[in-house]
């Protein structure tokens, strides 16, 4: 949540600034804002809205001029969205400019203590009382904007990734980061700055990514200076190149990002497990287990923290370990976990999932585990992240950048590696023969062609949401390793059509949400032949006799389900610790098409964020 953009360097900056604003949209947030220096003065816009908004705004407000800019998108946290809440932020002399991802938990006593020295605030942000903050420090020990950034920061609690800028010293622009992602791209004589390196990418594949409690002076002509915010130690520069492409991050042709990350879904499993997967050899291949395999079989159980659609992904996990593997888990909500004293024992692994490597809320739940001895393991899908970084050992997933907000391939390729994971451990374990590994493997392989065969279905999903589109409520149910899909596919239609919906076990009908049912209310029901698949029939007549309309997902070539649903839509058959990799797909194309027809917008759902990087 929220974006960050800066140049500093010989190109204009506006072009730079105002694009990679656009390519940080996906990010969530609800207004934004640029400030350029062109030299003599500092020329600042911002407004609530879009970055399309604020385009328009600029180019009938300001002069572009400049090669030094800023820019900002803005999910809001102390202050409602509007115009001036929205970052850049200015100083009381007018002098710094800031903006800010984060939080400031003190904020209220630094801001008073700042009001008492004669300070005043047009805003409600916390990133208004910082910026003053660090003028305050700068005027009071008439010291160096980079000094007086390292000295305020040592003041403040919180989270925070910052780049601030003195019109008196127009060659230098000063970034530090707690808690949220700061990425520097470095060219030649020019410095990129943003949130991830999606917006400089097309100009330089070298990129500086900040640990916490690091500072950078930016300078043009000069080396980039790292230093500890802590003790002003040195840091030498970790440079590296970036795998990202411009591609990548383009829609392609799709008429949104989810429909494309959609449809990547084959080749981000087949990119997931290529060169892990080997199954002519009956090989599975994953250093970050090898490794550490005797602290894997050695554990009494494993816990698995994450949030949301990452957290269904641990749920599915829950399954496989358990069912191949015979080793306890226990899937715990990361922003749950850190609060409730939980116990942690250095017999425990704990792995952590996140798409973006940045969620505060699992960060804060591997310090806990760590710091009780546990052996965590990250599971992420970008490279150099801070779950990656913090983690004792990890698998990346391969999805590629995911843009939409809504997580699509970022599931199945986390339930991928933890497949592997799981199938692997089951070997060693000798809880799976060798006969029973192979034919796993074998079926694994076969899933990528399977899931582009569930895609098909595409144009009669297309044709069943615009028969529900217009509905209130609706329910999914599954059971066994598909509880978490029906989980995963209300969480879906809610994110991004705004219809509320719930999930649960088909058993759990019963137990309250049948007296939900009737002729309005249209039941998702996930129910493949392998699983429970007679239970599940049960559960459908039930909704049946009450008038409830039914869509099945359902094994090609069911009838039985057929005779009773309104509406089938099939995929594949495979192993049943397999099928929530297929049985998602109806799902999240069925969500898509509703939203797209409620004219809602797919790739950026209001109140979310693709990287949620507070509390």
């Amino acid at each position: 949540m929220c974006g960050i953009v800066g140049y500093i360097g010989h190109r204009e900056a506006y072009p730079i600034v105002i694009k990679g604003l656009q390519r940080l949209e996906y990010r969530g947030y609800d207004s934004a804002g640029i400030a350029l220096y062109d030299g003599n003065s500092i020329k600042l816009s911002k407004t609530k809205g879009k970055v399309s908004d604020l385009k328009n705004k600029i180019e009938g407000e300001i002069s572009t001029d400049g090669t030094l800019g800023i820019g900002h998108t803005r999910w809001a946290t102390h202050g409602v969205p509007n115009d001036v809440n929205s970052h850049p932020h200015y100083s009381n002399s007018g002098d710094l400019v800031i903006i800010h991802n984060g939080i400031i938990e003190n904020y209220d006593s630094l801001r008073k203590e700042l009001i008492k020295r004669g300070y005043t605030f047009q805003s409600d942000t916390d990133t208004e009382v910082l910026v003053n903050l660090i003028e305050d420090v700068q005027k009071s020990e008439n010291i160096k904007l980079g000094k007086a950034v390292q000295i305020a920061l040592n003041q403040v609690i919180g989270a925070y990734a910052i780049a601030v800028f003195d019109k008196n010293k127009p060659n230098e622009i000063v970034v530090a980061k707690l808690g949220s992602p700061l990425a520097i791209g470095v060219g030649d004589d020019e410095f990129f700055i943003a949130s991830d390196a999606s917006p400089f990418i097309e100009y330089t594949k070298n990129a500086i990514y900040l640990e916490d409690e690091e500072m950078a002076i930016i300078r043009r002509g000069k080396d980039i200076k790292i230093r500890k915010i802590k003790n002003d130690a040195l840091v030498d520069p970790y440079v590296q190149e970036l795998q990202l492409n411009l591609e990548q991050i383009e829609k392609g042709g799709y008429d949104h990002f989810m429909l494309k990350e959609i449809y990547e879904q084959p080749s981000a499993i087949l990119d997931t497990f290529r060169g892990r997967l080997l199954s002519n050899e009956a090989i599975i291949k994953m250093a970050g287990v090898e490794d550490n395999m005797k602290k894997f079989l050695a554990a009494d159980r494993i816990i698995i923290v994450a949030c949301g659609t990452s957290w269904h992904a641990g749920l599915v996990a829950e399954y496989i370990f358990e069912d191949l593997a015979r080793i306890p888990v226990e899937v715990e909500y990361a922003s749950e976990f850190r609060y409730r004293n939980p116990v942690i024992t250095e017999k425990d692994i704990v792995i952590a999932i996140s798409q973006s490597g940045e969620t505060a809320d699992t960060l804060a739940a591997i310090k806990l585990a760590k710091s009780k001895g546990a052996f965590v393991f990250g599971v992420c899908n970008v490279v150099g992240s801070t779950i990656a970084r913090e983690t004792d050992a990890g698998a990346y997933t391969h999805a590629g950048p995911e843009i939409g907000v809504a997580s699509t391939k970022a599931f199945t390729t986390q339930i991928t590696v933890l497949t592997l994971m799981a199938l692997r451990l089951a070997r060693a374990k000798g809880t799976m023969s060798s006969s029973e590994f192979r034919h796993h493997l074998i079926e694994l392989e076969t899933i990528p062609g399977k899931v582009e065969e569930a895609l098909k279905s595409d144009a009669y999903v297309k044709t069943v949401a615009e028969i529900y589109k217009d509905t209130k409520n609706c329910l999914y149910l599954g059971r066994g390793f598909n509880f978490p899909v029906a989980l995963e596919g209300a969480l879906k239609l809610k994110e991004i059509s705004y219809i509320h919906a719930e999930g649960y076990p088909a058993a759990e009908m019963k137990h309250g949400p049948i007296a939900l049912i009737d002729e309005q209310m249209p039941v998702i029901v996930i129910a493949t032949k392998k699983g429970h698949y007679e239970k599940v029939v049960s559960n459908i007549q039930e909704i049946k006799s009450r008038k409830g309309k039914i869509i099945g997902i359902v094994t090609k070539g069911d009838t039985s389900v057929k005779e009773l649903a309104d509406h089938v839509i099939e995929v594949p058959e495979t192993l049943e610790c397999l099928t929530p990799l297929l049985t998602t797909i109806p799902l999240q194309l069925l969500s898509y098409h509703i939203a797209v027809m409620l004219n809602k917008n797919v790739d950026q759902p209001r109140n979310l964020a693709k990287s949620v990087t507070v509390e």
